[in-house]
């Protein structure tokens, strides 16, 4: 069962059942030719960065940049300095805010554009050194200041974690703006933070204001608005080679949107649902996006069910997405991500082998939100005689419904 959010439902929310489409064909001009809405691939954008490491390739397979720590790859970005620029297909070379132009609707659905942007920002972080104690812009500083200053809500999936691991998120209880200053000035910010001890498969929600940061030994697949300004609180006392002085700090920025607010944080509650062949989890539950994972056994082959734009991350596996337009598949495997757009027309897709990807879409008002919902407990049992998954292809495999949070 999905979480209740209280009128608000995500674009996507059914477990990979089979469903029709019947919508009329749609063609789209781009030059002199037409084309069919199909999966994008992009380009990722390398970020060499102080804290990062080369697990970008071991794990993932991605082609770094020779002699340099690469801490993010994004995967998709409509940023104002970095734009992705997709890698494959008839579209290949045009950019991700191109494609919003180009396929409007059909590319985001009913979902809404974030201040005329993409709406969301999509990464891998190898974090080989633990990242600098920080925090985002709140709502009310995004809108005093405007521009490039936007809200960024942000959710961490790990991908791999040393025994070790961690990360820290919030203010432990008691902590005010006094205490805080005060441990900056004395260099034992992280006396005052919530450590988290994390691993593989478990996904936290950073909501903007939320002061965190990133441990060292830990890679994660990040979801998050797009926004790319950050306030450095503490940096470890960490000096650049290049310029052998300390990265710059934001401390007044900072203080002006910390949240210590130590209520636990909502939107985490993880829940499953499962057919014979395929199980799907819901991790995250925010205003800003849904992510879920799946995983499907290898040689199911099924209907997506697309109500509106998904990013898939795909951590494990190879699968092939076929739609109509285009005689052969579209394949992925571990390392890519993909956007699939809202309009697609008879997307299938077909798992070469077990596989298992991240999905993250956006949430939109419920045209039901004014309604009563019925009694949960008392319709459950009803509502399971008649519910059923489709399986279209039954492969020899057992069946992945050991669904646990974490690997």
């Amino acid at each position: 069962m999905l979480a209740d959010l209280s009128g608000v439902s995500t674009i996507h929310t059914s477990l990979y059942c089979a469903r029709d489409f019947s919508d009329a064909m749609i063609f789209f001009a781009i030059g002199d030719s037409k084309m069919k809405l199909y999966p994008l691939t992009f380009d990722p954008i390398f970020k060499p960065k102080i804290w990062g490491g080369r697990k970008l390739k071991t794990l993932l397979g991605k082609n770094l940049p020779p002699d340099v720590p690469v801490g993010e790859s994004w995967e998709i970005a409509d940023l104002e300095d970095d734009q992705s620029v997709v890698s494959d297909g008839p579209a290949k070379g045009k950019t991700i805010h191109e494609m919003m132009d180009l396929w409007r609707d059909e590319l985001l659905g009913s979902a809404a554009p974030f201040e005329g942007r993409f709406p969301l920002l999509i990464k891998f972080l190898d974090a080989n050194e633990t990242l600098s104690v920080q925090v985002h812009p709140d709502k009310a500083m995004a809108q005093r200041l405007g521009g490039r200053v936007r809200i960024k809500n942000e959710t961490w999936y790990v991908v791999a974690a040393e025994p070790e691991g961690h990360i820290y998120r919030g203010v432990r209880e008691g902590v005010d703006a006094a205490a805080l200053q005060t441990a900056i000035q004395e260099n034992r910010v992280e006396a005052l933070l919530n450590k988290i001890p994390v691993r593989q498969g478990h996904a936290y929600y950073l909501p903007s204001g939320t002061i965190h940061a990133l441990g060292a030994g830990v890679v994660v697949a990040e979801v998050q608005t797009p926004s790319d300004i950050t306030y450095r609180v503490y940096d470890w006392n960490r000096v650049e080679k290049a310029t052998g002085r300390p990265r710059t700090l934001h401390i007044e920025e900072a203080m002006q949107c910390v949240s210590f607010d130590t209520a636990p944080i909502a939107g985490e509650e993880v829940h499953h649902m499962a057919s014979v062949w395929t199980s799907q989890t819901t991790l995250i539950r925010c205003e800003s996006f849904a992510l879920d994972r799946v995983r499907m056994a290898a040689g199911v082959d099924q209907t997506i069910p697309t109500d509106g734009f998904m990013i898939w991350m795909v951590l494990d596996g190879q699968v092939s997405i076929r739609c109509e337009g285009y005689t052969k598949p579209f394949t992925f495997g571990a390392g890519q991500t993909i956007l699939i757009p809202a309009g697609i027309k008879d997307a299938r897709v077909e798992s070469d082998t077990s596989s298992m990807w991240l999905e993250a879409s956006l949430p939109i008002a419920s045209p039901l939100s004014g309604f009563e919902r019925p009694d949960r407990e008392k319709s459950s049992n009803a509502h399971a005689a008649h519910e059923k998954f489709v399986q279209i292809k039954t492969p020899g495999q057992s069946s992945p419904t050991d669904e646990k949070q974490g690997e």
